[in-house]
């Protein structure tokens, strides 16, 4: 049953393919019957007058293995996805209040695709995307211990600043985006695999003349 379109007036209207002329037309419902969860619908086209019946019937759910990787944790879960959509790499999709980016599909014999039906896909890969994990190291002298910083992908983080990190102020000496370290300049969140921190400089100390 195509979508119902809407009058100025306010009156909705119903335009279906009529069996009978084999011309899209506008078909008054004439009866309504609820089945399961879709409806049986009794429609008459106002161009021929012919009377038929349409059914309305929710795809099916396919079950599809997903492993989920939030940061070092992964588990394997089986979700429920209609039957006619079409799953595609870096589809962002909503599990367990969290939001997750599709990175891998496979198919038979461990096959890699870019996109395939539910009913196709025999593994699939997902990571968490509203939220990214950095890795942190803090030296202080020769000393160094490292961490993880959980933060929103799109949150900004700028070489020589002053952050507060584990109940310390720290200075962002340097940034490592995966590609290099920079001492310089700022990165989003997302871009980011490890912050490097030092503690802030000394502050200056005034120096007061008596009189």
């Amino acid at each position: 049953m195509d979508e119902p379109t809407e009058e100025p007036e306010g009156e909705v209207i119903h335009v279906e393919l009529c069996p009978s002329c084999g011309t899209s037309h506008i078909h008054e419902i004439l009866s309504e019957k609820k089945v399961g969860e879709g409806a049986d619908y009794r429609v008459q086209c106002e161009g021929c007058t012919h009377v038929h019946l349409i059914q309305i019937r929710p795809p099916k759910a396919v079950r599809v293995k997903f492993t989920l990787s939030d940061g070092p944790n992964s588990i394997v879960e089986e979700i429920e996805i209609d039957e006619d959509e079409t799953i595609y790499l870096n589809d962002v999709f909503d599990y367990a209040d969290k939001l997750w980016r599709i990175s891998q599909l496979h198919l038979v014999q461990e096959q890699a695709v870019r996109s395939a039906e539910p009913n196709e896909v025999v593994s699939a890969w997902a990571v968490r995307c509203d939220l990214v994990r950095i890795k942190i190291t803090m030296t202080e002298g020769e000393e160094s211990t490292t961490s993880t910083i959980e933060c929103d992908p799109e949150d900004i983080y700028v070489c020589g600043t002053i952050i507060e990190f584990e109940g310390k102020k720290w200075r962002i000496r340097a940034i490592h985006t995966g590609i290099g370290r920079t001492l310089t300049g700022r990165r989003e969140a997302s871009k980011i695999r490890r912050i490097y921190l030092h503690p802030p400089p000394d502050p200056r100390r005034r120096r007061f003349r008596k009189e």
